[in-house]
C-alpha cells in the first residue's frame, strides 16, 4: 500500500511543473500606454492617452488561449496635451468622469493569430458595455530588470464606435461633415512585472 502511495506522490510533483504553466503579470504604469486617436474637424488626428492604468494578465505559456486580461482605466486621467479638451472631454459631452470614474476591460477568449493573438472581451465605458477584440503583437519572453523583477511586455491595438458607448456629442461643419470622428483608434504599449 505503501509503495502505491509513493508512487501516486510522485506522479503527482512529476505533474506539478504542467498544472503550474500560468503565471500572473501586474501591469506597469510608469512604462505602459494606453492611446487613442480620433478625426478632428474632417482633417486630421487627435491623439490622447490615459496616465492612470491597472490590471493584471495571467499568461500560460503551454497554452496561450488560456491567458486571461482585466484592466482598470481611471477615465480623468486623459490627456490630449490641451487642458481645455481635456476638460471637456472630462465633461458630461463626452466621458462624463464624475459618473463614470473608470472604464474596464476583462478577457472573455483569447485566440492565436498568426504570431500574434486575439484577446476578445468586454469593454465598460460610459456605463456601457461591448465587446471589443484587442490584436496583440509581440509578446516578449521574461526579462530580468536591474531589480531582480521579471518583466513582459506587448503591444495591442482595436477600434471602437464611440456611439456604441453613448458617446455622441458632435457639431456639425459649415463646409459638411462633423467636428469629431465616430471611429476611435486604440494603440497599447504595456510593460509587466511578473507578481512574486
Amino acid at each position: 500500500m505503501s509503495r502505491i502511495i509513493s508512487m501516486l506522490a510522485a506522479l503527482a510533483l512529476l505533474a506539478l511543473p504542467v498544472l503550474a504553466t500560468a503565471a500572473t503579470y501586474n501591469i506597469d504604469p510608469e512604462h505602459s500606454n494606453t492611446g487613442f486617436k480620433v478625426r478632428h474637424l474632417m482633417v486630421s488626428n487627435v491623439k490622447g492617452s490615459f496616465g492612470k492604468v491597472q490590471g493584471s494578465v495571467v499568461i500560460d505559456d503551454q497554452d496561450l488561449t488560456k491567458s486571461t486580461v482585466s484592466v482598470s482605466i481611471d477615465t480623468a486621467s486623459i490627456d490630449t496635451g490641451v487642458a481645455k479638451r481635456d476638460n471637456h472631454l472630462r465633461s458630461p459631452d463626452f466621458l462624463d468622469v464624475a459618473k463614470y470614474p473608470t472604464m474596464t476591460f476583462v478577457s472573455t477568449k483569447v485566440a492565436k493569430n498568426g504570431s500574434g493573438l486575439k484577446v476578445s472581451g468586454n469593454l465598460t465605458l460610459h456605463g456601457v458595455t461591448r465587446p471589443v477584440v484587442l490584436d496583440v503583437e509581440g509578446l516578449s519572453a521574461e526579462s530580468k530588470d536591474p531589480w531582480g523583477n521579471l518583466r513582459r511586455g506587448a503591444s495591442a491595438t482595436a477600434k471602437i464606435d464611440r456611439k456604441d458607448f453613448g458617446l455622441v456629442w458632435n457639431k456639425m461643419l459649415e463646409t459638411g461633415g462633423v467636428a469629431v470622428g465616430d471611429e476611435v483608434h486604440i494603440m497599447i504599449e504595456v510593460e509587466m512585472i511578473k507578481a512574486k
